[in-house]
This record gives C-alpha cells, structure tokens and sequence, in this order.
C-alpha cells in the first residue's frame, strides 16, 4: 500500500511520476494523483454488488471477484457518497443494476450543495450532467453515479465553492472532456480546499464539467503505482477492467 500524504500548506513537488493510466503531478504546489482513461477504448464501469447481492465493500473483495471471471481491475476509486450501510445517497447505475432514483432533494452536507450531478458512460461517450438536466434529457446510459457538488459547470466553478475557504480534506472526483472521450479521475494526495481541488480539474485539466465524489474516506487502488489503500468500507466503486 502506497499513500503519499503531505501537511496542508507544505510546497510538495511530487516528481511527475507514471504507472500506465494514472500519475502523480503537483498543481499549485499541492500533489494529485490523475488517471485518465478513454470512454471509446477503456471498459470503464461502475460497482456496487456482486451476482448474489453481496456488497463489495473493498477493493480487494472486487478484484478477486473479477479474476474468477478471467478479467483484472487496472484501477479503481470509492464512486460516490453513500448512507452508513453503504447504500448509495443518489442514482446509482452499476454492473448489478440500479440503486434508487435521481435525488434532486434539498438537504444537509456535500451532496446537497446544489447543483450537484451525474456522471455517466453510454457507449464511447461520458458526460457529467447537473442532476436536473440529467432528468431532462432522459438519458439511459450504460452506468451511472450521482454525487454532489459539481465542482466545474461550463467551465466556471461551483458558485458557491469559496476561493478563500479553509475546510481542507482528502478528495476525489471525476472531469470529462469537452469532446465526452476523456475521463479524468483526481484523487489529493494531501488535504486541500474544494477550491483548490476545483481549480484541478477546471485549470490544469481543462475540463469544462467535474462532479465530487467523495472525502475524507478517498482512496485509490492502481496497482501499477503500487497503491492498493485499505480502510473503512465503501458503497459505489468506480473501476476499469481490462
């Protein structure tokens, strides 16, 4: 296991390191770990429970399930927010099928910082939607997961994410490419502010749309930059499977 923490305000200069998709880089001297896939080439998918209903829960409980279907997990992340017993907080579409409807509800916490969104895959294209624009268009795509806040809306921060704020977390999300054929998936490798990690995905990644999906419980397995981080069990897990 790999985990690769910084004090919050340190100048981290992580060397630009690579290990197949994924890399570390530092952004505003605070260090990332990116990995990018290609909708129209990656098999990129969303988990929640095996065949029998069994919840994953951990990275490892997911890898071994894929070995004994003959295929390999290259990289994976906790996909979105979830209740104490792991059942996804909004729409979740995944290998099993789908978890409860689009929640478009006002309420406490991140997710309810409206707008938030969905970020889905259909075929050789993704998308991160607002969550009622999602509603509008009547997607049906192949997965899908709702998390909150959107970090980056046309290309313009959250409106309501503070330049100035001082809550510093681990986080993770995901952009997606203007063109719908790059997905970026960020995880901080120290604790930032959401506008910080905002910033990530809008300046140094060039994404126009970005959706949160997690923090503090934040982890990464990418195997090929010997990271495979153990903790509390997770609900939604969002993985790429060769």
């Amino acid at each position: 296991m790999f985990v690769a923490f910084a004090a919050p305000g340190c100048d981290v200069a992580l060397p630009e390191a690579s290990g197949d998709y994924c890399r570390s880089i530092t952004f505003r001297s605070l260090p990332y770990t990116v990995c990018s896939f290609r909708a129209d080439r990656d098999d990129i998918r969303l988990f929640y429970a095996n065949e029998e209903g069994a919840q994953y829960l951990q990275f490892d409980t997911l890898v071994a399930d894929l070995e004994a279907r003959g295929e390999t997990l290259v990289f994976a992340m906790n996909g979105g927010m979830y209740h104490e017993d792991r059942q996804p907080v909004g729409y979740l579409r995944a290998e099993d099928g789908d978890r409860a409807s689009v929640n478009t509800n006002e309420g406490p916490g991140n997710f309810h910082m409206k707008p938030n969104g969905v970020f889905w895959l259909d075929g050789a294209r993704a998308g991160i939607s607002v969550s009622e624009a999602y509603l509008e268009d009547g997607r049906e795509p192949d997965f899908a997961t709702q998390s909150g806040p959107m970090l980056v809306i046309d290309g313009e921060i959250h409106p309501t994410i503070n330049p100035d704020g001082t809550s510093r977390k681990r986080r993770n999300g995901v952009g997606v490419s203007e063109d719908g054929r790059t997905v970026y998936f960020a995880i901080s490798d120290t604790l930032v502010t959401f506008h910080d990690f905002a910033s990530l995905f809008r300046d140094r990644l060039e994404t126009p749309d970005a959706l949160f999906l997690d923090g503090q419980v934040s982890r990464i397995y990418a195997p090929a930059m010997g990271r495979d981080e153990q903790g509390m069990d997770m609900g939604p897990i969002v993985g790429v499977v060769e």
